[in-house]
């Protein structure tokens, strides 16, 4: 019987890049580096040997210093390393949504735990970009429609490596609107839970950074019930 990770490696590792993206959007596919592949082999191969069905956690797309480096969501090769144990060689760098993000994958007893039954992704596979900075598929209606079938595939293929469908979990107030537009489209999951997207919470709301991780687990720990 075919694991999660069977078919998650596969997807990764095949993925193309948009070739019809507006004036000045740039895309990042770090899975054509050998290193980023062998690191997806790794991960997914260490975390996801299984057929125990995840609560999926979504974001928008990834940032160009988390998953567009090392090709695992909101995940720095430093945190790769210390929290995953996967030994890498490439450069550190800085990505709020990572350090928050292990503070939840901490709580929950650690990487093998966490991973055990959630699954970290985005609505889009691939790290935008925009005069050099981090970009989403949502800041202009131009890209929001040039990449909305490449959004629903995405879906729809992930969905396929073993995802609890009962419940989704939305990161991003602004990607909700987005994901309940494709679920209401497309019936992809009974339904959707949103919280505040890492970044956000670091960014403007550090002082409640305790409340935030409390509502985080609590709110996870609830959808692996549903």
């Amino acid at each position: 019987m075919e694991t999660f990770a069977d078919r998650a490696i596969p997807y990764y590792l095949n993925l193309t890049d948009p070739t019809n993206l507006p004036p000045g959007v740039g895309v990042l596919n770090p899975f054509r580096q050998p290193e980023v592949a062998q690191i997806c082999r790794e991960f997914y191969g260490k975390f996801f040997s299984d057929t125990t069905p995840r609560v999926y956690v979504l974001g928008i797309n990834p940032g160009r210093f988390g998953a567009g480096v090392t090709g695992i969501s909101f995940t720095t090769p430093q945190n790769l390393k210390r929290y995953c144990g996967i030994d890498n060689n490439l450069p550190p760098t800085p990505e709020l949504s990572s350090r928050f993000i292990y503070q939840i994958v901490e709580a929950f007893g650690g990487a093998e735990a966490f991973y055990g039954r959630f699954f970290l992704s985005s609505l889009y596979p691939l790290a935008l970009v925009k005069e050099g900075k981090n970009y989403n598929f949502y800041d202009d209606k131009a890209t929001t429609a040039t990449l909305w079938p490449d959004i629903i595939a995405s879906v729809r293929q992930q969905i396929a490596f073993g995802c609890n469908r009962n419940v989704v979990v939305c990161l991003g107030r602004k990607n909700e609107a987005f994901l309940q537009k494709l679920n209401q489209q497309h019936g992809f999951f009974g339904k959707i839970v949103t919280l505040d997207h890492p970044r956000y919470i670091l960014q403007y709301r550090s002082r409640d950074l305790d409340s935030y991780v409390d509502k985080y687990v609590t709110t996870l720990a609830d959808c692996v019930s549903l």
